[in-house]
This record gives structure tokens, C-alpha cells and sequence, in this order.
């Protein structure tokens, strides 16, 4: 079998795989898409970085390809929905970037405070500027940090050690694994407003995309300094610009940008008080070395024996028994991917029920699919099937597994219910036929609904009118409606309704719909 290295990695990978014999291997880098497109065909393993895009078009053309590992954490270059109906293994390297990532971010830090490139660019022009580079000491300033997964907790613990004040804004970590790492959890709005340094490291998401944005920037303390070594877009550069010429941000340290490379004109660029590096977050010979082995040696083991390790998209169980369990499992991802990306708190516990003919399976992969479709959502790292329970129990977070005796109206069923601070929220999901996915109950209210594609999910009262007024406003904004659900409590109470839209409505008609008469709340859930 043949292996492709598009992007440049380790030489120590090529080594693995030569060494195992029988894997042949070619290291061809700075393809365009249509020349991977036609080169990938005679491959059956694909070795990528960030640089590789691997696009639908691509996927479609290769007929041989079983598995795609990317050395490194983040798979976003990778159209990993394509590949799973596609039947290839998406594999990646999570953890193997932590320390490198989070030891950026604190130099980027330190730069900022003290305009080191700055003051290196003047002295290589001959000045001598001591006034002009005056900085500022990080002792006992606050930083606030925005998503305490592996990287932003690795920040936290360095940052203590620059004796700097640390809070976080993470609804999904509990406040005791908070308490444990010395970290103050407070709301956004807070951390905005205290904060004098803030560093990202949240996954990019729907609901993180333009997070940090005007809206955002007009709370901050005057003189706050942003770091980002997450994932560009998650800041609106456009915002951050405006905000450092109105004097809100000092300083910005960006290593991630929402273009790569960033346009020769972006004006983020021409700014003194903004320091820039080329995604460099994981680049040091230590963690490339690392994640290069890493996934050679995954890969490997997954065409010689057919283990499958740190996959994105396939639980390590064997092929036998995925045929059949492979239903649930992708039911269970889709309503904890649904409970993610509505949850409000941090998670203090997680209960998976099972009812029917489901529980005369070995339920654990259903399990940690549910665990890894919630936390999928809220983590600055790809979690996957193997490392779900692990991350669930680093953050404190306690799960509880439960076969049910109890009658139900389908065939099978499976009830997530989560805890938080807040309270409780409640997902139930059934199977129509063999691989058909429903949700059938959301909190109290009983439905039909598909899991699938953008869905804007309604609370409201249950008064004449509000279908037709929601309607006529996606319409107006040239939202398609697929499908459309609707739950309710009892006559003239409250009610809920699941809209499958073909395309995702802005934050600005989202507003729009909260103002509509009778609406209590809208959200919108990807699946």
C-alpha cells in the first residue's frame, strides 16, 4: 500500500513507514488541488498539516484512499463529513502540540508587555528609542483566558508563574476542576471587563466565529492587549483594527489570522502596535518531531492490523460489531453535539440512558460518542473517541450510564441529560427503521425532528401567528426552511420548534427573531 506526504513534516515519519517494509511512501509537498486531485487515486493513506486542503472534490476522486491523518490537532482543513460517508478514517494527533501552543502564546504575552519586535526592528534601523518601547510589568496584572482546554490550562499555569492574576470564561469546565488548576471562572462580560490581558483558545465554531468583535471590544478595560494562537475568525479583524485605532486595545499578538496567509492589504498588518507570526503556535522541532512519529506510527498500525487510534470520526471498536452499533453510535454523537452547542454553565454532570433493543449491545462506544459529540463543541482541541472520557473526567465532569427497562414507542431509544449549574437540559433520540435518526423529546416537550444540517431551535408562545411571522422573516432574509417541527406543552403554553434551514441566519436576524411577538429564545445548532 502507498502512502502520500503532501505537507511538509518530520523526516522521521518516512522513516516509519519505510521501516515497516511492506508501505511504500512519497513525500510530494505544495500540490495544488488539482494535482492532488489527480495524484491521490493510486494512494491509500494521506499524511497532512494545515497547508493541504482536503476538499470534497479531492475526497470524491479518491477511490483508494482508507485513512487521512493529520499531524497535529486541528482536522478544519479536512472535510471530515465527506469522509466518513466516504469510509475513510480521519485521524489526528491531539495533545501533541499543547505545551509548544500554550509556550507561544506566553511569549507572545511577554512580547506584547515589553514591544520586543518593535524595539529589534528599530535597533536593526540603527535608532536608539528607549522612550518611545517603554512597556509594562505583567506582575500582578490580570489575564483572562478564554476556553481552559488543554492549551488555555497549560497558559494558566505559566501565567501563575509570571505571579499574574489569572480568571477564565469556560461555561463547559466545572468549578471544581477550575478551583484545582487556580482559576477564577467568571462570566464573558467580565472577563471582558477586567481583564488586561486576554489570550483565545476556544475551537472555531458557529458560535465562536466573530466572537471577539465590536460589540465585544466596547467592553474591554482601555488598554487591553489580545493574544490569539487558536484559530483565525474567531476575532474579526476588521473590529480589531478599528478598536486599536480608537485607543480600546494597546496591543494585539495574533499567530492566527482568517485568511492564511493574511492579504498583502489587510491593515492589521501596517499597525506598529500589532505583533504577527506565521501560525508558528506548533512549530518547534520537539512537536513537529512528535506529531510526525505519532501519526506514522497510527497509520501504520491502522493498514497493517487495522487499529484504529485518535480517529476523528470512527470509535476504536472492531468492523463486525460497528456494522451494527455504527446507528446508535452516530445518534448518540448528534444529540451531544446538540446538548453542546445549547448548554449555558459549566457541566457537572452527564446521564446517558438507553432503552430497547439498544442495550443488548455493549453500549461503552455509544457512550463515549455521546461524550464526544457535547464536548466536540465546547473544547480548544479536537476531542475524539479515544480521548472523550479522559477529557470528560479532567474537567470534573461526572458520567453516568444507564440501561432502562422502561416501555418507550420506539424500537430503541437513547436520553441524554445534563446538569449544569444552571440546571438541567434533556435530549432524547430514537431510531426510524435501521439508520433512520430522529430526536423525539427535547426537555418536556415531545417531537419529531431530523438531526441533520443547520437547525434554528424556537421557544415560544403558544399564540396564533408566530409560525407565519417566523416564516415570513426567514424568507424575506432568503432562508430556505427544509423541514419544520413543532413541540408544545399543552394549549396556549410554552412551545418549541426545530427548523431545518438550509443555510445559517446571522447574528443580526437572530435579533430580529427574538423581537418577534411570543418569542422567548432562538439558538442555532449544527449537525
Amino acid at each position: 500500500m502507498k502512502v502520500l506526504i503532501s505537507d511538509n513534516i518530520s523526516d522521521r515519519a518516512v522513516s516509519i513507514f519505510k521501516g515497516t517494509g511492506v508501505l511504500d511512501c512519497d513525500v510530494c509537498t505544495g500540490l495544488s488541488a488539482d494535482e492532488l486531485k489527480r495524484k491521490i487515486k493510486d494512494y491509500h493513506a494521506l499524511v497532512v498539516r494545515s497547508a493541504t486542503k482536503v476538499t470534497r472534490d479531492i475526497l470524491m476522486s479518491a477511490d483508494n484512499l482508507k485513512v487521512i491523518g493529520r499531524a497535529g490537532t486541528g482536522v478544519d482543513n479536512i472535510d471530515v463529513e465527506t469522509a466518513t460517508k466516504r469510509g475513510i478514517v480521519v485521524m489526528n494527533t491531539p495533545g501533541g502540540n499543547t505545551v509548544t501552543t500554550a509556550e507561544h502564546a506566553i511569549a507572545l504575552l511577554l512580547s506584547l508587555a515589553r514591544k520586543i519586535p518593535q524595539a529589534t526592528a528599530s535597533m536593526r534601523e540603527g535608532r536608539w528609542e528607549k522612550k518611545r518601547f517603554q512597556g509594562t510589568e505583567v506582575t500582578g496584572k490580570v489575564l483572562g483566558i478564554l476556553g481552559v482546554g488543554n492549551i488555555g490550562s497549560v497558559v494558566a499555569v505559566r501565567a501563575q508563574g509570571l505571579r499574574m492574576n489569572v480568571i477564565a470564561h469556560d461555561p463547559y469546565i466545572s468549578r471544581e476542576a477550575a478551583d484545582k488548576l487556580g482559576i477564577t471562572l467568571v462570566s464573558f462580560d467580565e472577563l471582558l471587563k477586567r481583564s488586561d490581558f486576554i489570550s483565545i483558545h476556544v475551537p472555531l465554531t458557529e458560535s465562536t466565529r466573530n466572537l471577539i468583535s465590536a460589540d465585544a471590544f466596547r467592553k474591554m478595560k482601555k488598554g487591553v492587549r489580545i493574544i490569539n494562537c487558536a484559530r483565525g475568525g474567531i476575532v474579526n479583524e476588521k473590529d480589531l483594527y478599528d478598536a486599536i485605532k480608537e485607543g480600546i486595545v494597546a496591543g494585539a499578538a495574533l499567530d492566527v489570522f482568517e485568511k492564511e496567509p493574511p492579504e498583502k492589504d489587510n491593515p492589521l498588518l501596517g499597525l506598529e502596535e500589532v505583533i504577527l507570526t506565521p501560525h508558528l503556535g506548533a512549530s518547534t522541532h520537539e512537536a513537529q518531531e512528535n506529531v510526525a512519529i505519532a501519526i506514522a506510527e497510527q497509520i501504520s498500525d491502522y493498514l497493517l492490523n487495522g487499529t484504529i487510534r485518535n480517529a476523528v470520526n470512527v470509535p476504536s471498536i472492531p468492523a463486525e460489531i460497528l456494522s451494527s452499533l455504527g446507528p446508535y453510535i452516530k445518534l448518540g454523537e448528534k444529540l451531544g453535539s446538540f446538548q453542546g452547542q445549547i448548554l449555558g454553565g459549566g457541566i457537572e454532570e452527564i446521564t446517558i440512558e438507553y432503552s430497547g433493543d439498544v442495550v443488548n449491545y455493549d453500549i461503552a462506544p455509544v457512550t463515549i460518542a455521546c461524550i464526544k459529540g457535547l464536548l466536540d463543541q465546547v473544547m480548544d482541541q479536537y476531542v475524539n473517541f479515544v480521548n472523550a472520557p479522559f477529557v470528560a473526567k479532567e474537567r470534573g465532569i461526572k458520567v453516568v450510564e444507564i440501561k432502562s427497562s422502561r416501555s418507550i414507542d420506539f424500537a430503541s431509544s437513547i436520553t441524554i441529560k445534563v446538569r449544569t449549574e444552571e440546571g438541567e437540559n434533556l435530549i432524547e433520540g430514537a431510531l426510524f427503521g435501521k439508520n433512520d435518526p430522529r430526536i423525539v423529546r427535547l426537555d418536556r416537550f415531545l417531537l419529531d425532528a431530523v438531526p441533520e444540517g443547520y437547525l434554528l431551535v424556537l421557544h415560544n408562545e403558544d399564540k396564533p401567528g408566530v409560525i407565519g411571522n417566523v416564516g415570513t422573516l426567514l424568507g424575506a432574509n432568503n432562508i430556505n426552511i427544509a423541514r419544520l417541527h413543532l413541540g408544545r406543552e399543552s394549549v396556549g403554553g410554552e412551545a418549541v420548534s426545530l427548523w431545518n434551514i438550509d443555510t445559517p441566519p446571522s447574528k443580526e436576524i437572530i435579533e430580529k427573531l427574538l423581537k418577534l411577538p411570543n418569542i422567548i429564545s432562538a439558538r442555532v445548532v449544527k449537525l
